[in-house]
């Protein structure tokens, strides 16, 4: 005997599981980092004109890229609309961040990944106000029209593939990233 409340329960919508922003940043991450990577690399071939590898770790992303924008997203994305105050948050955040982290990798690996002291206006050669000046633009031009763009995307291309698959991918990614880390550091550190 049927009283309707069991078709009801059968036939209503399953409720579609996403990912947790955590984990949507994780993507971000490695989208952005991979094109950091793709950047530095196509910068290098056009100046030097050949292939160099870039970055700290053997793998094609530079975590400083996807740092970066996740820092962008996280803190700097309520300037969408004040191009002036992005900028100069920007310009500052991301040098403070870029002398910090040279600070870092120079302090852990007696190693420079760059050097800014033929640059204009550098602060022991881990920045300089050029750089400074291009990270606001590229902020401006990140806010503004990048993520938008690529959030769209990766919202869509999410929109297709099954939740256990993504949290597959994030999961994956994250593993490989860290075993890539070790393997660089012990690298770096032998």
């Amino acid at each position: 005997m049927s009283t309707g409340l069991e078709l009801m329960v059968i036939n209503a919508p399953k409720k579609k599981v996403k990912l947790n922003r955590i984990q949507i940043f994780i993507l971000y991450f490695f989208i952005f980092a991979f094109l950091g990577w793709l950047m530095e690399t196509l910068y290098a071939i056009y100046n030097l004109g050949h292939f160099t590898k870039r970055g700290f770790l053997y793998g094609p992303i530079c975590p400083i890229y996807g740092f970066g924008a996740l820092m962008l997203i996280a803190f700097l994305g309520q300037y969408r609309k004040n191009n002036l105050k992005l900028f100069l948050y920007a310009a500052i955040l991301f040098s403070a961040f870029e002398y910090v982290v040279s600070y870092g990798l120079d302090a852990l690996f007696s190693m420079h990944w760059w050097d800014y002291t033929n640059e204009f206006f550098n602060l022991n050669g881990r920045i300089s106000i050029f750089y400074s000046f291009a990270w606001g633009i590229i902020a401006i031009i990140f806010i503004n029209h990048i993520y938008p763009f690529l959030k769209k995307r990766v919202n869509l291309i999410l929109s297709k593939i099954p939740y256990r698959l993504q949290l597959c991918i994030v999961y994956v990614f994250t593993a490989i990233w860290v075993v890539d880390t070790v393997l660089s550091f012990i690298r770096y550190l032998a």
